[in-house]
């Protein structure tokens, strides 16, 4: 009689293994086996990453095995199972191998395809149709829609991280705990004696320094040391954490009355403004989006303030960027004074604090929060429910959606909500940060999703004009390996542009992204359907890139540049000033966070900054969702490319006081998961 043999293979998680019932069938194009048990209680088989094997005989010959099941029933309590995979061995020899990376949770059956990606229109037989529509319809009964608030992208519906589907949920659920990781930042920092003195304000500069982790040679210790000189506060538009902002002035604001007598002694090339302004030499960063936020008023005994600066910077003759004129309103007149470097030093130094103040606000709550997390879950839920797992651009994207949902969902219940983490030391907490989300939606549109394209939008694209804008070097290099790594797996499976128009999962997943996303928001540019190979390799691009490459390049350097609390305020306590010539350097240390708001904010940064354990980088890909040779060969050329860009970065790198590593592929991770 013919014999097959299984082999089963389970995760290494924790708690991966189960003794619970284990049964499996075979279903083939010319039978059925009958139902075997694999496994009983106490026969220690699938165990925490073993591998097991078993020989399944059959009266007659199945024919092509098309579908594995996999039954589990409970022995005695709850047992979670993680299944890796499957293969089978037939009897004349020929493997086959079923993916998985899935929980089999309670006493279900689970049914499996084998390995290979296929198209909706590669599917020929009935029960193959029948199995790709019932694991979407499941699916999409445990992936649904919900608003968080008004206007923003819709998210998953769950309030808590134990309501998800347990396939996208943490395998350790304290590890991203976020109260508990604050806790210990603060406890591993030696700043937990400070964490409850709110309202204690610090006395001087120095004073910061009982809080700051002092790690010579790097970078937070440089900002330390450097953060009162112009060039500091300039390059951190080109390379700190929020380097999205800066963009070329083509015309001076009428809202920013500048005139040549207030900036002439920063100018160095003998030029008017006007012509400085027509050669490109200035730039400007613009914080409208913070006018008419409400600042925090959960703490009734510390009043919060927020503004709304406008910077100009100019690029000098040594190719620096440093700032020239910084209003702290956006309305100009009388109250709201032109700040300038020729100013006294500390109107000029609270001036610059206060852009740097706005700059945290926008890029916590925009550039890292609406920019990454929140469409990054977007992808991810709209993957789940309009792509089976048979799919190439389903297991193409997977990885990049690991925990996303999930750090999401914990981020809402713990972090973000109302009276959260994030109300504790943030003046756009209590709602703010709401209000900013919902204004920020008008600018997220696909283009600026585009990195080439979103750089070039603000005119900072030429290397030979602004040659230090590591961001941008290193970020088109990324995006160009990513594109090059879809676009070789798109032709793999879409020979032309009229298989990708008739891929009904896919246009259904573009449209769910276009519908819920981004509201059906005509103005947005997201396409409601992809007619082109190459404008699926763009889609897809986009996707990769905003999981990984972006939210490595704005998250993983808060501390370096945050943890110096006067760089990157979180709060100002005492409003922008409305005059020149008062400020005081006790103003400036009374408007700074008190000690108890500054270790809330440096634990913060502290948990923000780190990897997850067993951080998967970009390229790693160790759950084999592909099993052909030419998508693997197309994995190992995309490594080849990434690791050419992590050694160019790493000999520019070298000797540098100031390297720039964000997007260096090695430090990528695959998905937003922290």
């Amino acid at each position: 009689m013919p014999s097959y043999t299984v082999t089963v293979a389970t995760g290494t998680q924790w708690f991966a293994g189960t003794d619970d019932y284990v049964y499996l069938s075979l279903e083939g194009t010319a039978g059925c086996s009958e139902r075997h048990l694999l496994d009983k209680p106490f026969y220690n088989d699938f165990e925490r990453g073993a591998v097991d094997s078993y020989d399944v005989t059959v009266e007659e010959d199945l024919g092509e095995i098309q579908l594995i099941k996999i039954e589990k029933r409970k022995y005695w309590y709850q047992d979670d199972w993680y299944l890796k995979y499957i293969t089978v061995k037939t009897p004349i020899g020929d493997y086959l191998e079923f993916p998985c990376y899935r929980w089999i949770t309670d006493e279900k059956e689970i049914v499996l395809r084998d390995g290979r990606a296929k198209l909706p229109r590669d599917d020929k037989t009935q029960i193959l149709k029948q199995h790709r529509r019932k694991e979407l319809e499941t699916r999409q009964k445990m992936y649904r829609w919900k608003e968080w608030h008004p206007g923003f992208p819709l998210s998953i519906d769950a309030q808590s991280h134990s309501e998800l589907p347990r396939d996208i949920q943490f395998d350790n659920e304290k590890g991203v705990d976020f109260i508990l990781n604050y806790s210990k930042a603060m406890e591993n920092l030696y700043i937990n004696r400070f964490m409850h003195m709110f309202q204690s304000s610090w006395s001087d500069f120095a004073d910061f320094e009982r809080i700051f982790v002092r790690i010579s040679n790097t970078i937070s210790e440089y900002v330390m040391q450097h953060w009162k000189e112009d060039f500091m506060f300039g390059y951190q538009f080109l390379n700190g954490c929020n380097p999205v902002l800066i963009r070329r002035c083509t015309e001076i604001p009428k809202k920013l009355p500048v005139t040549m007598d207030m900036v002439e002694c920063s100018l160095e090339r003998n030029l008017t403004l006007e012509q400085e302004v027509k050669q490109g030499n200035i730039f400007i960063v613009d914080y409208e989006l913070l006018d008419g936020v409400d600042a925090n008023k959960t703490d009734p005994c510390t009043i919060q303030y927020l503004a709304a600066p406008i910077c100009l910077l100019y690029k000098n003759l040594e190719n620096k960027i440093v700032p020239i004129a910084i209003q702290l309103g956006q309305k100009p007149g009388p109250d709201n004074p032109i700040f300038l470097p020729s100013d006294a030093t500390y109107d000029w130094l609270l001036a610059k604090i206060w852009v740097r103040s706005s700059d945290f606000h926008i890029h916590q709550t925009v550039t890292h929060l609406l920019r990454t997390h929140l469409v990054s879950e977007v992808f991810s839920i709209a993957m789940f429910r309009q792509l089976p797992a048979v799919h190439p651009l389903f297991k193409l994207l997977v990885p990049h959606m690991r925990f996303t949902i999930a750090i999401n969902t914990k981020a809402r219940e713990q972090l973000i909500c109302e009276c959260g983490l994030f109300d504790k030391a943030n003046a756009t907490g209590g709602g703010g940060h709401v209000q900013m989300v919902q204004k920020a939606m008008k600018d997220l549109t696909y283009g600026s999703l585009c990195f080439p394209e979103e750089i070039k939008a603000k005119g900072m694209d030429s290397k030979e004009d602004i040659p230090y804008y590591y961001y941008r070097d290193d970020g088109i290099k990324v995006w160009e390996a990513i594109k090059s790594f879809a676009e070789d797996v798109i032709h793999i499976y879409y020979e032309s542009d009229e298989v990708v128009c008739e891929d009904v999962e896919l246009q259904a997943f573009v449209k769910d992204i276009y519908v819920y996303g981004m509201r059906g928001v005509k103005a947005s540019g997201f396409p409601k359907m992809i007619r082109t190979r190459e404008k699926l390799a763009e889609y897809l691009t986009v996707i990769i890139f905003t999981t990984s490459a972006q939210h490595a390049a704005v998250n993983f350097g808060q501390y370096d540049w945050c943890s110096w609390i006067p760089n990157a305020p979180p709060t100002m306590r005492r409003p922008p000033p409305t005059e020149k010539g008062t400020v005081t350097i006790e103003q400036i240390v009374e408007s700074l966070p008190d000690r108890g708001r500054s270790c809330w904010h440096l634990g913060a940064v502290w948990a923000l900054s780190q990897f997850q354990d067993n951080e998967l980088f970009l390229g790693t890909y160790p759950d084999e969702h592909f099993v052909e040779k030419p998508v693997k060969e197309a994995m190992e050329k995309f490594r080849k490319n990434l690791d050419e860009i992590v050694n160019t970065i790493t000999e520019r790198n070298k000797n540098k006081k100031l390297p720039y590593y964000y997007l260096s592929p090695d430090r990528i991770p695959n998905s937003v998961a922290v």
